[in-house]
């Protein structure tokens, strides 16, 4: 499921992360976002590409508070299941007035966690509600005993280091615990390899760039769309390289029919 915590307090939002991958079922990890703000989270609920499924949310916050953020999402289309998380019991009631599926108190504990998901699962499943995230193309990263779910079309590159390989999105960097030959394996229509270490997203790709070693060797290294840091290819990969910027360069070139 789809899960943005909104808090203002990191140490929070870090305790509440760690108490859901706790509560995980590993056949549909959650997809955690955070937001420090309801403005933060008004922007993020507006760019996301797919429904947020539970909005944890604090009350007691810088500029608007949580109040009135759980207003506002009450007239989307699909507005996500609101639970409260704050150290305050005197908004239960502004609260339940709101349709909140809960209440919690800080410190959240477990337990009382794991029956607002049982809660939330119960109601979306006599609601017969899917969740969109679990059909997307994902990559399962576990990481100091929690899986976070990531979704392909999220991941930028994947970097192989000396036991380990990085996976980058636009928004943080991830340790995976596999190799680079079987992430090739496993989404070969999704990324394309540009060095022995590195596989890219094609859409990702934004241009070559020709440099000179310190002794005069040429080299070259491929720009991307959403991060700043740049990647070798190698002589090997090049010719594919510039066959996939030609390939993106002629699609985004070539004009949209018009209607009749």
């Amino acid at each position: 499921m789809h899960v943005l915590i909104v808090d203002d307090e990191l140490l929070a939002r870090n305790r509440l992360r760690v108490l859901l991958s706790e509560c995980e079922d590993p056949a549909s990890p959650f997809v955690i976002e955070e937001a420090a703000s309801t403005a933060q989270a008004l922007e993020f609920l507006q760019r996301s590409p797919f429904p947020v499924n539970i909005l944890f949310l604090d009350v007691q916050m810088p500029g608007p508070n949580g109040l009135v953020l759980a207003q506002t999402v009450r007239s989307m289309s699909k507005p996500p299941a609101v639970v409260f998380v704050t150290a305050h019991a005197m908004y239960a009631a502004n609260a339940f007035e709101l349709e909140a599926t809960d209440y919690l108190t800080k410190p959240v504990r477990l337990e009382r966690l794991q029956q607002t998901l049982a809660k939330i699962r119960r109601i979306r499943a006599l609601e017969g509600l899917g969740d969109a995230t679990d059909h997307l193309p994902a990559l399962v990263i576990r990481d100091r005993g929690r899986a976070e779910r990531v979704p392909l079309h999220q991941i930028i590159y994947f970097k192989a280091e000396q036991k380990y390989v990085t996976v980058r999105t636009a928004s943080r960097t991830y340790i995976y615990d596999n190799s680079l030959s079987e992430l090739e394996n496993r989404f070969p229509s999704q990324f394309v390899r540009i060095h022995r270490n590195a596989l890219v997203a094609p859409s990702q790709m934004r241009a070559l760039d020709k440099h000179y070693t310190d002794d005069d060797m040429e080299c070259w290294v491929l720009r991307l769309h959403s991060v700043p840091e740049t990647l070798q290819v190698s002589r090997r990969q090049l010719a594919s390289v510039r066959h996939v910027l030609h390939s993106m360069s002629h699609c985004a070139a070539t004009p949209q029919a018009e209607p009749a």
